[in-house]
């Protein structure tokens, strides 16, 4: 059993757990719920389940006895970072070495197969992260709903709330967000949505899910909703660029990865593409793996493993 890896992508919606072995042979996976805060006892028993069904579900996939199996490493990456989680996680996982980073680590390893890149991740919130062939690592972004995650679901859903505001109140242009938005939230006036998202029947991943609706209203030639996704597709251009500044010296090739819901949106993601490009050398392309895949590479990275996953479905 000693040459079997374990990679895990812990996040805020869904857990994920591969198993490979020394060759780069993926022989299992399996999925779990979230896993992310462990400091109360609900969110530890969470993480417990989390971890717990990921893994059970990937030795069942590779045909391995989940209570015998042991690794020969085991390769976390967990949202919110490794806080009061190696305890915990050294009672559910066995294995020779065990080794606990952010999930964004794991995701730039799968979006780019282990090698030196850049990936901007706009779901719920936004960052973008990178690593170069030194082994180097910086970041731009991440810094929450209030401070910061330009570019991500919420933010721009919080822009079209208060575009229809604006445009209810009289001092905004008018926009079709408005009606959208009133019609997602079942109420017949803006201040009344208002009030709706700062309910806990909103929380900022379920505001985040409404997004959808102002590419729907940019594709229709709302100008307001193109306006906002412009200004999206602008701040994740930003970040990048924030990230190449600090690890890629001018004119070096750089692969560069979009991940996340809100580059679901086709004239989102062309702004984007045309913004990280225009600096010579950046080429966005499509992530080679998920993150889980990318927590495996890892793991075989840290045992000094250069080997390429082989039969990721």
């Amino acid at each position: 059993m000693s040459g079997l890896f374990l990679g895990v992508d812990g996040g805020q919606s869904s857990t994920t757990a591969v198993i490979g072995d020394q060759t780069g042979r993926v022989l299992g996976s399996g999925r779990g719920g979230p896993c992310n805060h462990v400091g109360k006892a609900e969110g530890r028993e969470r993480f417990v389940t989390a971890i717990s069904g990921s893994v059970g579900a990937a030795c069942a996939s590779a045909g391995l006895n989940a209570g015998s199996v042991r690794f020969r490493h085991a390769f976390f990456g967990l949202s919110g970072g490794p806080e009061q989680r190696r305890e915990i996680l050294e009672t559910l996982v066995r294995a020779d070495a065990i080794s606990i980073t952010h999930d964004g680590l794991v995701a730039l390893a799968g979006a780019h197969g282990g090698e030196p890149g850049i990936i901007t991740i706009a779901g719920t919130g936004s960052i973008s992260f990178g690593r170069n062939a030194q082994g180097r690592q910086a970041r731009a972004g991440g810094w929450g709903y209030i401070y910061g995650d330009e570019g991500g679901g919420f933010d721009i859903v919080r822009q079209a709330v208060r575009a229809s505001l604006r445009a209810e109140e009289g001092w905004g242009p008018p926009t079709s967000l408005r009606a959208r938005l009133l019609e997602a939230t079942g109420e017949k006036l803006a201040d009344g949505l208002l009030h709706q998202l700062y309910g806990s029947a909103y929380p900022r991943a379920t505001v985040a899910r409404m997004a959808p609706l102002v590419d729907e209203a940019a594709i229709e030639g709302d100008a307001v909703a193109r306006e906002i996704l412009s200004g999206a597709a602008q701040a994740l251009a930003s970040y990048t660029a924030a990230v190449r500044q600090q690890l890629f010296v001018p004119g070096e090739p750089v692969a560069i990865a979009g991940i996340g819901g809100v580059f679901g949106s086709r004239l989102l993601c062309e702004t984007y593409r045309i913004l990280v490009q225009l600096e010579e050398g950046c080429v966005l392309r499509e992530p080679r793996y998920p993150p889980a895949v990318g927590a495996l590479i890892e793991a075989w990275r840290a045992e000094g493993l250069k080997v390429r996953p082989v039969g990721v479905a």
